[in-house]
This record gives C-alpha cells, sequence and structure tokens, in this order.
C-alpha cells in the first residue's frame, strides 16, 4: 500500500483518484470546491483534505491534475502548498498539462529539496480516467518514475518514461498537435460530405475503417453529422492545450501551421459561445447545408 495524496477532483482527477482506492493504496484528496471532496469521499472513502499540504503531509507520492501553469503553482508552492509537506524520497507527479518550463522549474524547486518529480500529462479523456486505461507520458529521473510507475497503473495502459523532465508535456504537445490535426479533418471532411448532400450514415461506412479512419472519425463521426456535442473535450481545453503547444513552438522554433489553424477555429467557436461543447464542434464553423 502507497501513501497518495490527490490534488484536483475535475472530470479526470475524480475517477483516478478513485482507482487508486479500489487498488489499496491510502488516498488523500484536496478539491479548490469542497462540495467535490465531498462527493468522492461519498463514493469512494479515503480522506478529505483542506489544503494542498494536508493532503501531502506524509505522503509517498501527490499527483496533480488541475487546471494549468498558475493553479499547478497555486498547489504546490506557499505556506499551504503541497511541497513543503513532502519528506525526502516523496514524488510529485504532476497529470496538469502545462508548459515544458513550468516542468523543469517544479522539478529542479522538488529535487532541491530531495523530492523527486516527474511531469507525467495524460491522454484519453474522462471516458479513458473511468475505465482506468490513460496514457501517460512522463518526464523525469528513471528512479523517481520506477518508484511511481506501480501507482500510476491503477489508472493508466500504458505508462512511458520519454525523458528528462519537460519531456513529458512536449510529448503530450506532440499528442495534441495530433489530435488538433484529426479534430480539423474529420470537421472539414464531414462538412464537405453534408455541404455535397451526401448520405452521411454511408459516407461514415465508407471511410472509417480505412486509411482515413482515425478515433475521431470512429468514435465522433456520427455525433459531429447529428451536430451533438454535449460531452467529451471541452473547446475551451483543446483551446488552452494548443496555446501551450504555440507557445512552445516560438521557443524551439518549430513550424506549427495546423495548430495555428485549428487554433483558429477553435477561436470561432469560442466567439460563437461554444466555448464548453466538445472540441469536434468546430464543424460548426464550416457551411454544411
Amino acid at each position: 500500500m502507497t501513501i497518495c495524496g490527490f490534488v484536483g477532483l475535475g472530470n479526470m482527477g475524480y475517477p483516478m483518484a478513485g482507482h487508486l482506492v479500489t487498488a489499496g493504496h491510502e488516498v488523500r484528496v484536496y478539491n479548490r470546491t469542497p462540495t467535490k471532496s465531498e462527493s468522492w469521499f461519498g463514493q469512494y472513502g479515503g480522506t478529505v483534505a483542506s489544503t494542498p499540504r494536508e493532503a501531502a503531509e506524509g505522503a509517498d507520492v501527490v499527483m496533480i491534475c488541475v487546471g494549468g501553469d498558475d493553479d499547478v503553482r497555486s498547489v504546490f508552492y506557499g505556506h499551504q502548498g503541497l511541497l513543503g509537506a513532502l519528506g525526502p524520497g516523496a514524488v510529485v507527479v504532476d497529470h496538469t498539462t502545462t508548459s515544458a518550463s513550468l516542468a523543469i522549474e517544479l522539478s529542479a524547486a522538488s529535487n532541491k529539496v530531495g523530492i523527486g518529480f516527474i511531469d507525467g500529462p495524460i491522454s484519453g479523456g474522462q471516458a479513458g480516467a473511468e475505465s482506468g486505461v490513460l496514457s501517460v507520458m512522463c518526464g523525469g529521473e528513471t528512479a523517481d518514475f520506477e518508484r511511481v510507475r506501480p501507482v500510476l497503473e491503477a489508472y493508466a495502459a500504458t505508462i512511458t518514461l520519454v525523458g528528462p523532465a519537460g519531456s513529458g508535456q512536449q510529448t503530450k504537445m506532440v499528442n495534441q498537435i495530433l489530435c488538433a490535426g484529426a479534430i480539423q479533418g474529420a470537421a472539414e471532411a464531414l462538412a464537405f460530405g453534408q455541404r455535397a448532400g451526401l448520405d452521411m450514415e454511408k459516407v461514415l461506412a465508407a471511410v472509417t475503417m480505412g486509411a482515413a479512419g482515425s478515433w475521431y472519425l470512429s468514435n465522433r463521426g456520427e455525433t459531429m453529422v447529428a451536430d451533438e456535442f454535449d460531452f467529451g473535450f471541452a473547446v475551451d481545453w483543446l483551446a488552452k492545450d494548443l496555446g501551450i503547444v504555440q507557445a512552445e513552438a516560438d521557443r524551439i522554433g518549430a513550424d506549427a501551421p495546423l495548430t495555428e489553424l485549428t487554433a483558429t477555429y477553435l477561436r470561432k467557436a469560442q466567439n460563437a459561445g461554444d466555448n464548453r461543447i466538445d472540441a469536434t464542434g468546430i464543424i460548426r464553423q464550416y457551411p454544411r447545408r
């Protein structure tokens, strides 16, 4: 049994922390909105903490799964932050999608006081979190990775150490570029088919299992055609992630025109008030009929 602190009970963190309990670990959770922690406690048990520091006290591993760079800093540093509660040998795993520079910063701050740090952004969506089959892309030291891998197996099917601190976040950026391309391609293609007046049920049957197939086409094609988007990875979330990609591309001198194209369509969706619908909702920005 491992003593785990878990900070952040959003759509992803809530079931992830639950899987840790199911796997037999001792889990203490903190969430900015206390009612979410209380709901989680009612479902899984464990312990509810009133601060990130309290969730981390005496823990072997602490997971963070919050919104962005500033949110991570707010729970990591300070009098009530988790870093000051951890003893030598503990490891922090940040599952938040953030900048690579933040991962490098937090790794240095952790190592300075004898704490391990892994940047471990995740992929697989809420369904993957609920099923316990996420993919975790890790950056950090091998010894720290091997220490936390058995714990992460409670909610992940694929756990990969890519390289040093920051590598996990950069790998997540690769993942998001690929997702952006798949979403943009599906939106443009299906909007084209609808504009042409095709029978889209037959079109999807014809193309989904061929060379043009993708996870998004298989899992979101029908809902895109039906104009149904009340689920999944929100427009605002992908827009945030692609902003991180664009900043990193500028920093390292990489070209990212596809990312910029998708970011443009996401901004159009946001301006239309579609902030919280699934990101495949960018198909609404194409003329279809």
